[in-house]
């Protein structure tokens, strides 16, 4: 009993992404009482849709809310649209609803809109600041989520660096990260990695096998098993180069597909509750990243719900732990008890995704030398 009570909190921890992009799904408060039987302590919404925020009044669940791309300029240009729209579409919930962070748009540096990169940290800037003129900012964070597409190198992971493009916004993104002691969020899909190339990349590795040998950094001799680590351990070593390697580096968004069509590899229903097994595990025994070893890898599944509007190809569709009607869409280990808001973990499973991520192996590229490369290590683990 004592173990099983462990197993609980532990999956307290585990954050999902709630998304909408449907025109079936059940209401917010279905959903609300859906996760409070799992036990999920942590969930992302892509809006601030004030039925959602009022369905999870008084529930303790954590709640990442977000700008839309569309918003972002305006709140830079203006300080007092920022506050408007913090006063018109989080205070009034908050804290019965417990918002903890705000996610200003979505892959914005790996988009085109130059004008919408150029925007993104000062709106962030004042975003921030209208928290703390309304007495917030000690209690929510101010982030974005990017795409696994701002590196130009993520493999081996101490070869890490962000792209030419990217790398003057992530400078200002780091920085402001730092000052207001706020996460990093990466969109990172082993996935897509698979799928791209699925007779050189190993299936085992990309699902997080823990048996799989996996692969060593030849460089620090940090042994993976988890590609999904590999790539968060390389947005910290991107992060150290421009000298921010303390920022601590969560993932918002990461998953497997349970279908998809006939060109895309590993679209399968048993790989995605392999992944999702592999990675709630992981989570379960607090496990860090082996650069972080002794601090639990903090990450949100995409997605709860298959949703049936989303464009693309048949994976976007299918990254759901549950249909619209909310029946399981395989087994997933975090069972519902009819009779109170406990959940029991028999197997495991799920899948999120929808944003595309990019791992490149350039592995004779090295921008620094061994040596700069370990002490960065060796920085980073202290």
């Amino acid at each position: 009993m004592r173990a099983e009570v462990g197993v609980l909190r532990q999956a307290a921890a585990l954050g999902i992404n709630y998304g909408q992009v449907a025109n079936n799904l059940p209401t917010p408060p279905q959903v609300v009482q859906l996760l409070s039987s799992l036990r999920i302590g942590k969930v992302r919404i892509y809006d601030v849709n004030p039925q959602v925020l009022s369905a999870f009044a008084g529930t303790d669940i954590e709640l990442i809310v977000t700008v839309p791309d569309d918003l972002v300029p305006g709140m830079a240009a203006s300080a007092s649209q920022a506050l408007q729209w913090l006063t018109a579409g989080v205070r009034p919930y908050f804290p019965a609803t417990r918002v903890t962070g705000i996610a200003v748009g979505n892959e914005v540096f790996t988009g085109d809109d130059e004008q919408l990169k150029a925007s993104l940290v000062p709106a962030m800037r004042n975003l921030h600041a209208a928290l703390a003129q309304l007495g917030m900012d000690a209690y929510v964070r101010v982030s974005t989520a990017n795409s696994l597409a701002v590196l130009a190198t993520s493999y081996p992971p101490s070869q890490g660096v962000f792209t030419q493009d990217a790398a003057p916004y992530m400078a200002q993104l780091l920085r402001f990260l730092a000052d207001t002691s706020a996460p990093f969020w990466i969109n990172a899909y082993p996935y897509f990695a698979y799928k791209d190339d699925p007779t050189k990349v190993s299936l085992d590795y990309a699902l997080s096998n823990p048996s799989h040998v996996g692969a060593v950094d030849p460089y620090t001799h940090l042994q993976y098993t988890s590609m999904l680590y590999a790539q968060v351990d390389a947005v910290t070593f991107a992060a150290a180069r421009l000298g921010y390697g303390n920022v601590p580096v969560h993932v918002s968004e990461t998953g497997w597909p349970s279908k998809g069509d006939a060109n895309e590899a590993g679209a399968t229903v048993e790989n995605a509750r392999q992944y999702n097994r592999n990675l709630l595990m992981r989570q379960i025994s607090g496990e860090g990243t082996p650069l972080r070893p002794k601090l639990r890898l903090e990450v949100y599944l995409f997605a709860l719900f298959n949703e049936d509007m989303k464009p693309g190809p048949t994976s976007e569709r299918n990254y759901g732990l549950y249909q619209p009607d909310m029946s399981m869409v395989y087994n997933v280990g975090l069972n519902q008890q009819a009779t109170t808001s406990a959940a029991s973990l028999s197997s495991l499973a799920t899948s999120p995704a929808s944003r595309r991520d990019v791992r490149k192996d350039f592995a004779g590229l090295c921008l620094v030398t061994s040596l700069a490369i370990l002490l960065i290590t060796q920085a980073l683990l202290l």
